[in-house]
């Protein structure tokens, strides 16, 4: 993930990536051919993928849940297929945000179990049968897996970071992509630029001559009670920590220290300690995001850790408000295409 990858994957091409380019090359024509040639099974409802070009945090979960919430609202019944970072179940599992803990089913999924049931498996469509079966699910909206999934995508929605980009636009080792911004625009259905920036541009003018809509969004506090006017140690384990920074000053707080950890970090009794102490003797508050949060709630954090805690909560924001009712109706269209064709 981001916070994990070398830092040179996300500035300009420099040595690193250029000695790096011949196992680049292999990973990508090797990744290329994966997506052009898997076996993806079809299964009984829609699927819409929200997926990105590279690793590490673009912002995919929030969206999931944004378009979750609005299909509820155009009448149906969602649910979510996901591998489950760090998940260790070996059959599919439907989320119990109650009783599962973020090490057994991943951090994400638990954030998505609020909104809608969660099937994690690495064999999505086996995942897809069981929401379809045991929870009467008719609209399944797949967090990531836009490369490496053998399910029939009806709608692929490509999520872009206006702020990172595809990075240094090299294929993994030498880059964060997951394989050539070609090869992928060819399963692309839609690109979502999310935030403000430029370094995603040259992306979506490469979109753009594909012939694939592009949508804007960006993110926004849930609510600025309890965080306006306050000083924080904010800290976080996502894919790019800054972002979450940025947010709590958005919200009206001060980030007067910060922390920054590996994506999907799990905290250690000893990193929990030296934040309350710092946070204690410089007489600040502490914040996370939700992802983290979700990870220490079900992981046994020490309750009266649990109790000073801030959790920033965040929205998806579309513009115009509308787009997530077209890409659902495209999906279905999709959908209903795909059963004609048999």
């Amino acid at each position: 993930m981001a916070s994990e990858a070398p830092p040179f994957w996300w500035e300009e091409p420099d040595w690193r990536a250029l000695a790096l380019a011949p196992l680049s090359s292999i990973y990508a024509l090797v990744a290329g051919r994966r997506m052009r040639s898997a076996a993806r099974e079809k299964v009984g409802a829609p699927v819409l993928c929200v997926g990105n070009f590279t690793v590490g945090g673009t912002g995919k979960t929030p969206v999931a849940i944004a378009l979750a919430r609005r299909a509820r609202r155009m009448q149906l019944n969602p649910g979510f297929l996901s591998r489950g970072h760090g998940g260790s179940f070996a059959q599919p599992h439907v989320v119990d945000p109650h009783h599962d803990a973020a090490k057994h089913v991943g951090d994400e999924p638990l954030l998505l179990a609020e909104h809608a049931p969660v099937a994690v498996t690495p064999n999505r469509a086996a995942g897809a049968r069981l929401l379809l079966e045991k929870h009467g699910c008719d609209f399944l909206i797949m967090d990531d897996g836009f490369q490496s999934a053998r399910i029939h995508i009806d709608y692929a929605l490509v999520v872009v970071d206006a702020r990172y980009g595809v990075g240094n636009g090299r294929v993994i080792p030498g880059g964060p992509l997951r394989a050539d911004i070609v090869d992928q625009l060819v399963f692309t259905s839609g690109l979502l630029k999310m935030g403000e920036g430029t370094a995603a541009d040259a992306v979506v003018r490469q979109a753009a001559r594909a012939s694939r809509p592009i949508f804007e969004a960006h993110t926004r506090p849930s609510s600025k009670a309890g965080v306006a006017g306050k000083r924080f140690l904010a800290f976080a384990g996502i894919g790019h920590p800054d972002k979450f920074f940025d947010t709590v000053r958005e919200a009206g707080g001060e980030v007067a220290l910060t922390r920054s950890f590996p994506d999907h970090h799990f905290y250690g009794e000893d990193e929990l300690a030296e934040l309350a102490t710092t946070a204690r003797r410089a007489g600040l508050g502490l914040i996370t995001t939700a992802k983290d949060a979700a990870r220490l709630r079900h992981d046994a954090a020490p309750a009266d850790f649990l109790g000073q805690l801030d959790v920033l909560e965040i929205d998806t924001v579309f513009d115009p408000d509308h787009v997530p009712e077209r890409i659902i109706n495209e999906t279905l269209d999709a959908w209903r295409q795909r059963k004609l064709q048999g």
